[in-house]
């Protein structure tokens, strides 16, 4: 089975609404480009969150020629990384502005010296893993849906679709995040001493 492509998901939506599915996203079909649209919304709504998916941690930034430090086009979030340790007291306060890092304690985007940071990033639709795709195919058909024709039972029977697919999303990214407390090598070596170890 393939991952779910973003013709697939605007294919659900269309669905939803008793729509044809179409073979292409250039297909002019007005509904289509509505739910393209929202499909496209509703992915950098969640994306804004912040997963294991879409987070750049310690990304390196260099000045340019004006000692402006430059963001990726595609970042949503950046703040200082935690490993950054110099830059954690009250002398420092970088935030960001646009697609740059800007000082306001100095006022200025001149930063002049290399620094890292930590980043949430905008992805496409097709680099997502398959939990965050499902997710934000049944919640843009819930509101595409509730634009397009505003039937509350449709919306209801998508709602319980949305729930299910948002605790698969959690669920998959407590497995990467290895939030499991027996993860932790600290708790599962008791957990995992031989009967015949020694006790001292």
């Amino acid at each position: 089975m393939n991952l779910t492509t973003k013709l697939e998901a605007v294919n659900v939506m269309l669905s939803v609404i008793g729509e044809a599915a179409i073979n292409s996203l250039s297909s002019g079909l007005q509904d289509a480009e509505t739910a393209e649209m929202i499909l496209e919304n509703i992915s950098r709504s969640v994306q804004s969150s912040g997963w294991s998916f879409n987070e750049e941690l310690g990304y390196p930034l260099s000045p340019d020629s004006n000692g402006h430090l430059n963001l990726p086009a595609n970042c949503i979030r950046a703040d200082l990384s935690l490993s950054e340790s110099k830059y954690r007291n009250s002398s420092y306060d970088y935030v960001q502005r646009g697609l740059k890092l800007y000082d306001k304690i100095n006022h200025t985007y001149t930063i002049d010296e290399p620094i890292k940071v930590d980043m949430c990033v905008l992805l496409d639709f097709e680099e997502l893993p398959e939990a965050a795709r499902r997710f934000i195919t049944i919640r843009a058909s819930r509101v595409f849906q509730e634009r397009v024709v505003g039937s509350d039972l449709l919306s209801s029977l998508t709602a319980d679709d949305e729930n299910t697919a948002w605790l698969d999303l959690l669920h998959s990214e407590s497995d990467v995040n290895d939030y499991n407390i027996f993860d932790d090598g600290g708790v599962y070596a008791p957990m995992n001493r031989s009967i015949t170890s020694k006790v001292f």
